[in-house]
């Protein structure tokens, strides 16, 4: 139950945000073109907004397993050296996302102590970078959850979205429709 809800608010936030930068492009693209005036702030708020979307995003990404890979070549491999090459890789990652929240932790400690605003609005810049961290954390702790289900045997991969596989799918079933038409 508890899931169902998280996944839920991940949605409904993703969602949130595709559609409040749609609108605000939409509503910018009208002021410009159809008045003659602009909205100052609208490109620095889309930007930010595309910077929250993809960063969360992302994290939300690798919990569905939405992410496209290549790993024809990993799947060719024995279970256990699949399992293995799946781990480095995880770890790969993590190192690679602590990286990252370090180096976000460290710009927002400086933007926060130097008070430093966004252009166009009169909000401190850390406020709205502060997905930076948000994201960088979001991603671990999905890195983590895969890692501990590809140690406890719950998961042999990534679970990458096969998009061959998914055209090769669907292919057929126009085929099979296809036939059902002629058979008419």
């Amino acid at each position: 139950m508890l899931g169902k809800l998280i996944n839920r608010l991940e949605e409904s936030f993703l969602c949130l945000l595709l559609v409040a930068m749609t609108l605000l492009v939409f509503a910018e693209v009208v002021a410009r073109f159809g008045f003659n005036a602009g909205i100052h702030w609208a490109q620095e708020v889309t930007l930010l907004l595309s910077a929250w979307f993809v960063l969360f995003g992302a994290s939300y990404g690798v919990k569905v397993g939405s992410h496209i890979g290549v790993d024809v070549f990993v799947k060719m491999l024995p279970r256990n050296v699949h399992r293995g090459v799946t781990m480095l890789a995880l770890a790969l990652c993590l190192f690679y996302c602590c990286l990252f929240l370090y180096g976000s932790w460290i710009y927002l400690s400086k933007m926060k102590m130097i008070g430093i605003e966004l252009e166009d609005l009169p909000v401190e810049k850390w406020i709205p970078m502060s997905v930076l961290v948000i994201g960088f954390v979001l991603l671990i702790v999905r890195f983590l959850n895969l890692f501990w289900k590809v140690i406890t045997h719950k998961a042999d991969g990534f679970h990458l979205a096969d998009e061959a596989e998914e055209s090769m799918h669907i292919a057929e079933e126009l085929k099979a429709m296809n036939e059902q038409e002629e058979t008419k």
